[in-house]
């Protein structure tokens, strides 16, 4: 199963995003066997940045790696996360254009990444990378009728709760894709500390 192939933006509604970085999985998977998911914030300006780029060593493979090790994963590689059965995706399927993200684009890009999590019926466990991912996730379980997944509150204070969407493990924490994974320490302390957690 790939996808790309089973979900897509075709109106690109959203006028604060980059069009032009607009990314989606394009990648095999048994979906059968995928039972994490890790969503960050939006796609990378740049596309050879991507999860599944083809470009060598993309950045958020580098720091997405970077963050299983600190948890103490024995991955030597990216490929080596995927075959864990973790699927990676973000909240958002373009790029930035200024700092921020919208809160209609938010809402609305949250169509697809709720046709993205049916792909995965086994799914146990899912990462929140970042504000934008959580507050996708409570749009989608607010459209469904459910309580928000996440409580309003800082990352720091509430990433310690136990939190579930549809019987799935969640996990909110901070983002672990891009250049941003090296600049606060502490974070990234924190986000192998969830990963681990996630993980186990």
């Amino acid at each position: 199963m790939n996808p790309a192939n089973c979900i897509g933006c075709k109106k690109f509604p959203c006028q604060d995003m980059n069009h032009k970085a607009y990314s989606i999985p394009s990648i095999e998977f048994d979906s059968e066997k995928v039972q994490m998911m890790m969503i960050s914030e939006v796609a990378p300006v740049n596309p050879g940045d991507y999860y599944y780029a083809s470009e060598e060593a993309p950045l958020f493979q580098q720091t997405t790696l970077l963050a299983f090790q600190d948890a103490g994963v024995p991955v030597r590689s990216f490929q080596d996360i995927l075959k864990k059965g973790i699927y990676f995706t973000t909240a958002v399927k373009c790029g930035k254009t200024g700092y921020g993200v919208s809160t209609d684009t938010i809402k609305e890009c949250s169509l697809l990444l709720e046709k993205e999590l049916e792909l995965f019926p086994h799914l146990k466990t899912i990462m929140l990378m970042g504000d934008v991912a959580i507050k996708s996730l409570n749009y989608i379980a607010k459209r469904q009728g459910e309580p928000r997944v996440i409580p309003t509150g800082s990352t720091c204070k509430i990433r310690g709760g136990v939190f579930s969407y549809k019987g799935i493990r969640v996990y909110p924490s901070y983002l672990q894709a891009g250049p941003s994974f090296f600049i606060e320490k502490s974070k990234r302390r924190m986000i192998a500390e969830d990963i681990h957690k996630a993980m186990a």
